[in-house]
């Protein structure tokens, strides 16, 4: 694996992770700065956000870093905390106080056109997968479409932004997008070395669990769903705020 096109994957996979978790952070904070929650919750939101995120951060460096991940003899268990404490951690977001008066203030826009980094994701997915260390499957040459999430969010952004596209139709994207997210996971779980593969051919789907490609399962398909999420908590509000389009 040792090669240089797989060293630019490595290094693309932290810079890109780095760069959308700070500004997925970024908005949440102008949110919050904008929003007449107290100050003293604002910055006890924050706290937590950067403090979560910095401990999860460390979790799954540790646990790729280690092989837990990719220890696939305890398998579901080296993917499971992986997959469900982000969960976990959405819904505490969206359920913690001030969260939805912190959507108000953030634009529509900002949230969907972060989406973007998933058509960089997928470039990164296809330089491991001509480097032999990833099925086709996963890639936009086999069964993975989420390219098409990452090429149609600028477009999206720029017509919420000019008021061009209804909140129906943002709605209909996001469900369409988180469906394409859907799809892409379900075939990497099937393509894994474990009981439950169903995509025989080779390479197996193990290099997700090595450091830094493990910061895809771990921060990068988590933040896709949870600007989904966000973005669709947000259209569901009253049309009551000027970052707001109709």
């Amino acid at each position: 694996m040792d090669t240089p096109l797989y060293f630019a994957v490595q290094a693309g996979f932290v810079l890109l992770t780095a760069v959308c978790i700070a500004i997925f952070v970024r908005e949440i904070r102008n949110g919050a700065m904008r929003s007449s929650l107290p100050e003293t919750l604002k910055k006890k939101l924050m706290a937590r956000i950067t403090g979560t995120t910095f401990i999860w951060a460390v979790f799954v460096t540790t646990w790729s870093v280690t092989g837990k991940m990719s220890d696939f003899s305890i398998f579901p268990f080296n993917f499971m905390p992986v997959i469900l404490a982000p969960i976990i951690m959405l819904f505490i977001l969206l359920n913690s106080q001030g969260m939805p008066e912190i959507l108000r203030h953030i634009p529509p826009e900002n949230l969907i056109r972060l989406q973007s980094f998933r058509f960089f994701v997928e470039i990164l997915l296809w330089m491991l997968f001509i480097s032999k260390l990833l099925p086709v499957q996963m890639t936009f040459e086999g069964r993975n479409f989420d390219i098409l999430a990452g090429i149609t969010a600028p477009v999206i952004a720029i017509m919420a932004h000019r008021g061009k596209i209804a909140r129906a139709g943002i709605v209909v994207w996001n469900l369409l997008c988180l469906a394409l997210l859907l799809n892409i996971v379900i075939t990497a779980i099937l393509s894994t070395p474990s009981p439950w593969r169903v995509f025989m051919n080779e390479p197996a789907n193990y290099i997700v669990t090595y450091f830094p490609v493990s910061l895809l399962p771990g921060f990068l398909v988590p933040l896709a769903y949870y600007l989904h999420v966000l973005s669709l908590r947000q259209q569901g509000e009253p049309v009551n705020n000027p970052t707001r389009r109709p």
